[in-house]
């Protein structure tokens, strides 16, 4: 889509417009300031000819399943959400000063910061996932920075719930981060689909570019990114500082064939959780939450959502624990605290009641005396 200048900016009661953020497919993002409580807050406001009434009971539903998400740590949070006076939906959100969007080509992100958004990132797709959602444009712009550096993942499929309301299967691509399923149009959405969305992105946060691009611009258009995702043909970061541990998940989160990738994001999370291990570096924790329904509204104010279905089931089995770090299982190898002895348990028991029975006879004696 080619880049416009933002619409105008709604007025809303309660906040104070400050400045345009930035334009995409179906909405912009105002900066507005909130009168209460005070603080910055980022406004996705939907275009003005893409609303009708069928949008705004999706709009409705798809706010409901972002505020679901947004109690993870790693998911942008939302604040509100609701029709402007002049009748475009809107969300308010947490304000993130930063992205990943231009930074990775600008700078070289050291390697723990790199895993360590990661696993954050990773653990926010497993809750959605979880929770029948997919996210569908997994992509370094679409993993934001807080106030305080922390990543969180953003942007919630408001192309997917656009395109629902036509009644047909529209595939919204970001090129250089789709699969190759996604690239041929073989489905919209998947788990595996998204695991190569997020392999492709901390390949393209240690790389400096996505992972089939050419250093040369010359050839970098759509279609010949199309031809090499096609192909698939794994091509090492080439930084001296990138463990070649990370080197083997990487491969294997862009594995052309989808039953070669990681079963699902927690997977992939614990391969990067294990090249943390195995490298020395501090382990980021998986955070994932109990699946928790979304509270079904009245059947008269909008039609239930219907989730994209997650179409895998994790059983995993205890790997051996040697071998790649891309092969190996989550946590099994990482340290766990010892568990206590059973024979100390017995011991405990056999002496405890040992002084049992002798009290109870220095008490018979007593009495007898």
């Amino acid at each position: 889509m080619p880049s416009r200048l933002p619409a105008a900016a709604p007025v809303l009661a309660g906040f104070s417009y400050v400045r345009p953020l930035g334009a995409g497919g179906f909405a912009d993002v105002f900066l507005y300031e909130q009168d209460m409580p005070r603080r910055a807050v980022a406004v996705k406001v939907l275009l003005e000819d893409i609303v009708d009434e069928s949008l705004l009971r999706m709009f409705a539903a798809e706010a409901d399943a972002m505020a679901h998400l947004s109690a993870h740590p790693s998911i942008l949070t939302i604040y509100q959400a609701s029709v402007s006076p002049d009748g475009r939906p809107y969300i308010v959100m947490e304000y993130c000063p930063t992205s990943f969007a231009s930074r990775y080509r600008r700078e070289t992100i050291p390697v723990d910061e790199v895993l360590r958004t990661g696993v954050k990132v990773a653990s926010a797709l497993e809750s959605a996932h979880r929770a029948g959602i997919l996210h569908r444009d997994i992509k370094p712009s679409n993993i934001l920075l807080t106030a305080y550096g922390m990543p969180v993942l953003s942007d919630f499929g408001i192309a997917a719930s656009v395109s629902a309301r036509e009644g047909v299967e529209v595939f919204a691509m970001s090129v250089p981060w789709s699969a190759p399923e996604i690239i041929d149009e073989r489905t919209s959405g998947s788990v595996p689909a998204e695991v190569w969305s997020l392999g492709a992105t901390v390949y393209s946060l240690l790389a400096g570019r996505s992972p089939f691009e050419r250093p040369s611009h010359s050839d970098n258009t759509r279609d010949h990114l199309k031809s090499r995702i096609r192909r698939a043909t794994y091509t090492p970061i080439g930084r001296s500082d990138v463990p070649p541990g990370l080197e083997d998940v990487l491969r294997r989160a862009l594995a052309k064939n989808p039953a070669d990738r990681f079963a699902s994001a927690a997977d992939f999370a614990h391969a990067l959780q294990l090249v943390q291990y195995d490298t020395g570096m501090p382990v980021t924790p998986l955070e994932l939450a109990e699946a928790v329904p979304l509270p079904a509204r009245e059947p008269d104010a909008t039609p239930a959502f219907v989730r994209p279905r997650v179409e895998y089931e994790s059983h995993r089995r205890k790997p051996p624990r040697h071998g790649r770090a891309a092969d190996r299982a989550p946590s099994d190898d990482l340290p766990e605290s010892p568990a206590p002895r059973r024979t100390a348990l017995i011991w405990s028991v056999v002496v405890g009641g040992a002084i049992i029975v002798i009290g109870a006879a220095a008490a018979v004696i007593v009495s007898v005396i």
